[in-house]
């Protein structure tokens, strides 16, 4: 009888993508059905995805917030009786809906809430790449995977379409070069200072790259801010224009990704688009870097104050900001300028 195996991640962008070879890598290995729990905003990344059965989407903090829509969705879980279920989140929520699931194995990290009510609990490695770390879930299902595997995203022809119209409007032809920017993060001490991408856009105004700014509908105010206040007249704003699909097939298109510690570096990752990662608050050793051959990370080492946190924050502690202050706009146009 083929196996039964559900994934848990109902948290970010970023972290839905990171846990996609999870899926990948247990249907490579064995003859297994795989679902995959996330929420509403993230649902899309997996429902084309060739590796998951089925997509259970929880809306935690919508529809199904509270006692008696949580109690339903474990009742769900638990009716489709998993061999195993495997949470890379580590949230509480999660832990108890891993808990109800009443599955065989239950497996996550030592380090997730409440931890002792998994049956299987993987150390927590801190100097790995996220992914292999997620990848580290698989191994009480005898499976060990070691190397960062690239997380597939599957685009559809009419996400295609999308952004064929939309360079179109753009005046970008097929054949023609340009970059993208993705300048906002949920986490304000994650994102680069304004003045440092109006810097970065100035010192390109002069050599004709067209740049598309990505993001979601939160990033167009900060986008529509930052493009005033440029002298750079090569600018367009794709933010809030299209879904995560069809945004990655724009990175995918594009020369190279410039951005912060957020999702669209995984998603640029995962389409095999070069990536110039400016980091702040946050630094690459908490498994979160970019792994492309060709990628650069820009950040400031040797500051007392670095990390100030595992995600960042609304602002700086110290109310210096030096994690970005002293990274220099005209090395980071040097890099853009050698990858064009």
């Amino acid at each position: 009888m083929q196996q039964r195996y559900l994934i848990i991640q109902t948290a970010y962008i970023g972290d839905v993508i990171l846990s996609l070879p999870i899926a990948q890598v247990i249907k490579k290995n064995i003859d297994a059905e795989v679902d995959f729990l996330c929420i509403p905003k993230t649902s899309i990344l997996v429902k084309n995805n060739e590796y998951i059965d089925n997509v259970i989407i929880y809306d935690k903090h919508g529809v199904d917030k509270g006692y008696i829509p949580f109690r339903n969705i474990s009742k769900r879980i638990k009716f489709r009786r998993y061999d195993a279920v495997i949470s890379p989140h580590r949230s509480l929520r999660s832990t108890f809906i891993s808990y109800f699931s009443k599955s065989e194995l239950t497996i996550s990290f030592d380090k997730s809430a409440l931890s002792s009510l998994y049956k299987v609990r993987v150390p927590y490695k801190k100097d790995i790449h996220e992914i292999q770390r997620n990848l580290m879930l698989l191994e009480p299902l005898g499976i060990k995977e070691t190397k960062i595997i690239r997380p597939e995203l599957f685009i559809t022809d009419e996400d295609k379409k999308i952004v064929d119209l939309l360079l179109k409007k753009f005046n970008i032809t097929e054949n023609e070069k340009f970059i993208t920017v993705a300048p906002g993060s949920i986490w304000y001490t994650k994102q680069i200072p304004p003045h440092k991408l109006i810097g970065v856009l100035n010192l390109l105004s002069g050599n004709n790259i067209k740049i598309v700014f990505v993001g979601g509908k939160g990033d167009i105010e900060l986008s529509k801010y930052i493009v005033d206040k440029t002298e750079n007249e090569n600018i367009h704003i794709s933010a809030g224009k299209l879904n995560l699909l069809q945004s990655a097939e724009l990175i995918r298109r594009s020369r190279l990704l410039l951005t912060n510690d957020s999702a669209p570096l995984h998603i640029a990752n995962s389409v095999g688009t070069k990536v110039i990662a400016v980091f702040g608050a946050t630094v690459p050793e908490f498994g979160f870097f970019p792994y492309g051959e060709k990628d650069v990370v820009f950040e400031v080492k040797g500051l007392k104050c670095r990390p100030c946190s595992i995600h960042g924050g609304k602002r700086c502690p110290i109310k210096t900001y030096e994690c970005f202050e002293r990274i220099e706009e005209e090395k980071i146009y040097e890099e853009i300028i050698n990858s064009i």
